[in-house]
């Protein structure tokens, strides 16, 4: 997913995407109105939010003035070329390229060094039902040759936190930057003005998506395990155990639909939550229940 630069902080931009804004898309299967989460995926995705907002931040410690100014000054010479000032774009561009020496003289071996963060969440008010009900009429849709409509209902389909990392690639972009002046010398303003905005279009742009039923997922089981071990559990405890692995199954079954895994990780994920269901069951505690389901669940991230 390609995000536009950002020559500052990048914040926090949060797209809550509901089934309904599929154009004029029209499909029984949306619903009128987002469906309500339930108390434990909203306090799950609390959770998420704050450990996606933790790793973009840690992310942007990477970001340096150096690599944000060798950026701006780029495009503050190709600005001052497309104005006929070329004194000023030739300094621009002495300052970039020494920004980017600074660079590269702390670490010679850095491929690529970060200029912009951000993180977009996309996210579903609309249960399994109400999914599989969308994908079935989008197959329909297919079927029937009407493809748009097909890309339209599926492109709301996705609950899922992307961190977005615009960089600057070192192996091409100074030495980019560097055979401008000589174009400058020699007069040839517009060859000059392509090279800057194709070194521009070099930024690379990564991006690490996950999925957030599979993150609540994580989240619910973290506090289920630590009921679980609480020996004398209240009777409102235990009611709260059991309405975490239902969300914990829940989270599972969208995770499923919207195809983050195969179908056949799941099984065994349900299996344990049910398990640990009947050996907590009548209020009883233990240790170690959760093991196994923790590490069948990491591996599906």
């Amino acid at each position: 997913m390609k995000k536009c630069l950002k020559t500052t902080a990048a914040c926090l931009l949060t797209g809550l995407f509901f089934l309904g804004a599929a154009g004029n898309i029209q499909a029984s299967a949306v619903p009128d109105k987002a469906e309500k989460k339930s108390s434990e995926s909203q306090a799950a995705q609390t959770k998420a939010d704050k450990a996606s907002a933790d790793k973009a931040a840690e992310q942007r410690k990477k970001i340096t003035e150096e690599a944000i100014a060798a950026v701006g000054e780029t495009k503050k010479a190709l600005k001052a070329l497309e104005e006929g000032k070329t004194d000023d774009a030739i300094k621009a561009l002495e300052v970039a390229t020494g920004k980017l020496e600074l660079i590269l003289a702390r670490d010679p071996k850095l491929a690529l060094v970060p200029v912009d963060v951000n993180v977009v969440t996309y996210d579903l008010y609309a249960d399994v039902d109400t999914v599989k009900e969308v994908i079935k009429e989008a197959r329909k849709a297919l079927e029937d040759g009407k493809v748009q409509d097909a890309r339209h209902m599926l492109s709301s389909l996705a609950s899922e936190v992307v961190i977005n990392t615009t960089s600057i690639p070192l192996a091409t972009y100074p030495e980019a930057i560097k055979a401008i002046s000589p174009l400058l010398d020699k007069g040839e303003t517009e060859k000059a003005k392509a090279a800057l905005q194709a070194a521009l279009d070099t930024l690379v742009v990564t991006s690490e998506a996950v999925p957030l039923p599979l993150l609540r997922t994580q989240y619910m089981l973290a506090r289920a395990e630590a009921l679980v071990q609480k020996k004398e559990r209240s009777d409102d405890e235990n009611k709260e155990l059991e309405g975490l692995l239902k969300a914990a199954d829940q989270e599972l079954e969208l995770a499923a639909v919207l195809g983050y895994g195969h179908g056949k990780d799941f099984k065994p994920l349900h299996d344990q939550i049910e398990s640990i269901r009947k050996k907590s069951s009548g209020g009883k505690s233990g240790e170690g229940w959760f093991d196994e389901l923790k590490k069948k669940l990491s591996d599906l991230f």
